[in-house]
């Protein structure tokens, strides 16, 4: 399968190990994946801050960069979850019935990784081997927006030499939620801490999850408390194979 890569602009600018991993980890499958080198931000942080109107431009080039391929994929749940529920709404707010149209069509067919390995591609082994003590963050946009449900736990249960720790109170938000972490910081502290609390009481080497953002939220905290608790993406457990 030809497989177009949205690498996101995290991955892009701040941990491009995240998209390698994913490009390994597909083609080690046998899939081949290509990376439209026109995409930029999908408009996410200009929708969640109020800028609609300014966020147009950003969704019609998203379209035009994806239309072009049968499948799309993305690292993110928190990405994958604005193609899908806010491009075509930016669309429409702004008069552009076409558009809207060509949107709903491009999301119908991105996914996020563990969507497309799991529902797509029919896989749940991989044919990872990571031998740490791993803990599973199910990120916000990934479990109630995208609803993917126990489908990264899955892939997980299948990497050799491996062990998958409960996380406690694992649904509850790790406190980033993009500008909100700037907006209301005391509040994201407080929620970071509970998180950390809890990745830390799994007994986990390393704290896994589907969205860079989340990691880079939970990760900062942990280091800053040098916990010896590290994360790592998703895709980068998938990927590894010793």
């Amino acid at each position: 399968m030809r497989i177009a890569l949205f690498v996101t602009c995290l991955a892009d600018a701040v941990f491009p190990d995240v998209g390698r991993a994913t490009v390994t980890l597909l083609e080690r499958l046998g899939h081949e994946v290509v990376f439209p080198p026109t995409q930029t931000c999908c408009g996410q942080m200009h929708v969640n801050t109020g800028y609609q109107r300014e966020a147009v431009p950003l969704v019609r080039h998203h379209v035009e960069a994806f239309e072009p391929y049968d499948v799309v994929v993305a690292p993110s749940g928190s990405c994958v979850g604005s193609v899908r529920h806010q491009h075509a709404m930016v669309a429409r707010g702004a008069g552009d019935e076409a558009l809207a149209g060509r949107a709903t069509a491009v999301a119908a067919r991105t996914y996020e990784l563990s969507e497309l390995l799991v529902d797509v591609l029919g896989v749940e082994d991989v044919g990872a081997w990571f031998p740490h003590r791993v803990t599973y963050h199910p990120t916000c946009h990934s479990l109630r927006m995208l609803r993917v449900d126990d489908k990264p736990l899955r892939l997980l249960r299948h990497v050799r030499g491996m062990t998958l720790l409960e996380l406690p109170d694992a649904d509850q938000c790790c406190g980033f939620g993009g500008t909100f972490a700037l907006k209301n910081a005391d509040t994201s502290t407080a929620m970071l801490a509970d998180k950390m609390r809890n990745v830390v009481a799994s007994g986990a080497e390393v704290a896994t999850a589907g969205d860079s953002s989340c990691l880079m939220h939970i990760g900062g905290g942990l280091s800053r408390l040098r916990t010896g608790t590290r994360t790592l993406h998703l895709a980068e457990i998938l990927a590894a194979t010793g």
